[in-house]
């Protein structure tokens, strides 16, 4: 790591650390009310990132890609045969060695929470998955504004966050063992910040209005997008 590390994102850290090998089962035991596992969920934010890469940047596998805040990496089998790289980067070095043994074909790096590991300009797409609400407030500026200085001129951020006004949403984390420190964004809040760290072509979109189990109820989902009922949403900007 570089730097010394906010006591509060070390906490997190420690926390995560602690679920390397049981994150999937945690959460499948905390969205089980809903009869759907954390592996339906994850595809269905998979197939989003694609989705929406495809449309804004083109073909992916002419892409550098980097997952903020990856954890052990269960996106990645999805998405790394898509694009031309990947790269992970957390805060947990426990979790970050999980997702090394699990996707050998995709980089990782542990970081402190504060500046990413990485050059200014290094990649086309970087995207955010369910992390910020993890992030001190006082920090959230600052970690947009690492999004925005590693992607390229032109370049796409996709941030995805809960929904804090849907009561299911507000079920899952309520009981949820390692969001005890999670204070949830609304996409208002999520835009704004986008805003002020010079992003341009903010968008919001609100996901998982109906359960998206196959491509026409995808379109669906998509098309309630602007109605604040869905259990997350995804702000996508352009650097």
């Amino acid at each position: 790591m570089a730097g010394q590390v906010d006591p509060q994102q070390e906490q997190t850290a420690r926390t995560f650390d602690g679920y390397k090998d049981s994150y999937s089962e945690a959460v499948d035991s905390v969205v089980a009310f809903t009869g759907f596992s954390v592996d339906f969920f994850t595809r269905v934010k998979a197939d989003y990132i694609l989705d929406l890469t495809r449309e804004e940047l083109g073909n992916p596998g002419n892409l550098s890609v980097l997952d903020v805040g990856c954890g052990i990496g269960n996106y990645h089998p999805l998405l790394s045969p898509h694009f031309g790289t990947l790269a992970g980067v957390d805060v947990s070095s426990a979790c970050v060695d999980t997702a090394r043994r699990r996707n050998p074909a995709v980089g990782y790096q542990v970081y402190d929470g504060e500046r990413l590991p990485y050059d200014s300009a290094s990649f086309d797409l970087a995207f955010t998955i369910c992390v910020m609400h993890h992030v001190p407030p006082a920090k959230w500026r600052g970690f947009v504004g690492e999004m925005r200085r590693v992607l390229r001129p032109g370049g796409l951020a996709l941030v995805f966050e809960h929904n804090p006004y849907n009561p299911l949403t507000r079920r899952a984390v309520n009981t949820c063992p390692f969001d005890a420190d999670a204070v949830l964004l609304r996409s208002r809040t999520t835009k704004a910040l986008l805003r002020e760290a010079g992003f341009d072509g903010i968008r919001a979109r609100y996901i998982l209005s109906v359960p998206p189990t196959n491509r026409l109820l995808r379109r669906v989902d998509r098309g309630f997008g602007l109605l604040p009922f869905g259990g997350q949403y995804y702000v996508m900007a352009t650097a």
